[in-house]
């Protein structure tokens, strides 16, 4: 995973709310072996609407998605974060995650960005009439600006969350940074527990 410090680039606005995982990615992209290729499957039951706003040429360079509360509720699939992130998004803005995809996003370092309901209709209504409007989400700093509108706002991140981010530490990373605990105790467990070996 790679470390994320500053997201800076233009949003798509996708207001609606309740969106389940099924709807970021239909169940028929689930039997896909390689992990790779998810992009195509986004949305893809709304992109047969040519008025679905990710088939909008303005919003094609988006590196940001904004979307009503509750995205990302349903069931537990990491595809939908690698779709949203083959799709090349780096932050979802929200006014509320479903957990089990919040916690997958910041595990794979799609970084979920939760705003008060009224920063999140606001920002809906200025990226639909300026689809240009330029973000910076800060990490470290926990904080979203956007200097057109003359906005900036706080965003909550679990200190945890935030290092892993900040240092780009996936579940593996953050267990070999433990490799020569994990080593003395292999070579000091009692002879007759269970072994790898």
């Amino acid at each position: 995973m790679e470390a994320v410090h500053i997201i800076q680039g233009t949003a798509v606005p996708l207001d609606r709310s309740d969106v389940d995982t099924d709807q970021i990615i239909p169940s028929d992209w689930l039997k896909r072996v390689e992990r790779t290729g998810f992009e195509k499957g986004l949305f893809s039951e709304w992109k047969d609407d040519p008025e679905f706003i990710l088939n909008d040429e303005a919003y094609s360079a988006a590196s940001i998605l904004i979307a009503g509360p509750n995205f990302g509720t349903g069931s537990s699939r990491e595809h939908a974060v690698w779709a949203i992130q083959q799709a090349g998004f780096q932050a979802v803005i929200s006014p509320r995650f479903g957990p089990i995809f919040k916690n997958n996003s910041t595990k794979n370092g799609l970084v979920p960005v939760e705003v008060d309901p009224e920063i999140g209709n606001r920002l809906l209504v200025e990226v639909q009439q300026q689809p240009l409007l330029e973000f910076v989400i800060d990490v470290q700093r926990r904080l979203v600006e956007v200097p057109e509108i003359d906005l900036e706002v706080k965003f909550p991140l679990d200190r945890s969350v935030q290092h892993r981010l900040l240092n780009g530490l996936d579940d593996i990373s953050i267990t070999l940074a433990n490799e020569a605990s994990i080593s003395t105790f292999e070579e000091t467990r009692m002879t007759w527990l269970p072994s790898q070996k």
